[in-house]
């Protein structure tokens, strides 16, 4: 089992690797790339579907109008937004904020999964429809499926919410 120092070079390591990603046309349309950030010895990891403009421009996860309703809705609940790992499917912004293709998704899913796994949440909070099917392999709407927990690989337990924005 690594320490956290270890997890958090290995994670450094892996953030390096996305930073220099072109394995996608989205590499070539972005500003920066949006890798995730927040604590990684947390239990609760949130993951939206991509960077909007603002993200883009900042290099951070959820900054725009959607990431300030998200830190309302976490200081509501009593937890503070750098108590957890907050990222997105999908790590560069799509053109006009666009749906991550199934290819964009799966380009960075070894990005997503090296995360969970460094990470290792007890508690994986799915923002949207795309996180939410990327996660659970499903194609159920996110309507159908918010507010219920699923079991996910190595015990780690899903709940799919809306994303703030359609909030």
């Amino acid at each position: 089992m690594l320490g956290l120092k270890e997890r958090l070079e290995l994670m450094e390591e892996v953030k390096r690797e996305c930073l220099n990603c072109r394995r996608c046309s989205l590499s070539q349309l972005r500003t920066q790339v949006v890798f995730g950030e927040g604590k990684i010895d947390t239990d609760i990891m949130f993951i939206g579907e991509a960077p909007g403009a603002e993200e883009d421009l900042q290099g951070k996860p959820f900054v725009g109008k959607a990431g300030r309703l998200l830190t309302r809705i976490l200081e509501s609940a009593g937890i503070d937004r750098d108590d957890v790992y907050i990222t997105n499917v999908v790590k560069c912004r799509p053109p006009g904020n666009r749906n991550p293709t199934p290819l964009e998704i799966a380009t960075c899913w070894p990005f997503l999964e090296a995360q969970i796994a460094i990470i290792k949440p007890r508690i994986i909070v799915t923002l949207g429809s795309v996180p939410t099917q990327a996660i659970l392999k499903t194609k159920e709407s996110i309507t159908k499926v918010r507010g219920k927990w699923f079991e996910w690989i190595g015990g780690i337990r899903v709940f799919p919410m809306f994303h703030p924005s359609f909030l």
